[in-house]
């Protein structure tokens, strides 16, 4: 599936989540409901899978994690917050830099409208 089409189809899943959920749960609740719909319209999923970091040799990834991964192509970094900042475009870019993975969606889902709450991110490398 090409990184376009793969990209919009995760966006229907989310929507139909949002559809069902609205605004204002915790971003758990949206991360479950989403690897549930994916995994029901076919998708390989990967959850909270661990990111590994090196800096010159030692381990300084701890603790890092990504989301959901869709057919080991694209990461989903989910958040439930009152606006995208900045820096939440920042993590998902080094995301996809650290995992060498060049498609991401950033996606809020307490927000009024769904749409207003998507950003597709690329990793130019």
């Amino acid at each position: 599936m090409k990184s376009n089409d793969l990209s919009y189809s995760v966006i229907g899943c989310a929507m139909e989540v949002y559809k069902a959920l609205g605004p204002g749960l915790l971003e758990g609740v949206y991360e479950k409901a989403l690897i549930h719909e994916l995994e029901l319209n076919g998708f390989d999923v990967k959850s909270q899978l661990e990111l590994k970091m090196n800096y010159k040799g030692v381990n300084v990834g701890d603790g890092l994690r990504l989301d959901i991964i869709v057919n080991d192509e694209l990461i989903v970094e989910l958040k439930s917050v009152e606006e995208l900042k900045p820096v939440h475009y920042k993590q998902l870019l080094t995301y996809l830099k650290l995992s060498d993975k060049r498609i991401g969606l950033l996606i809020n889902f307490n927000v009024k409208d769904l749409m207003d709450g998507i950003k597709r991110v690329v990793n130019g490398y």
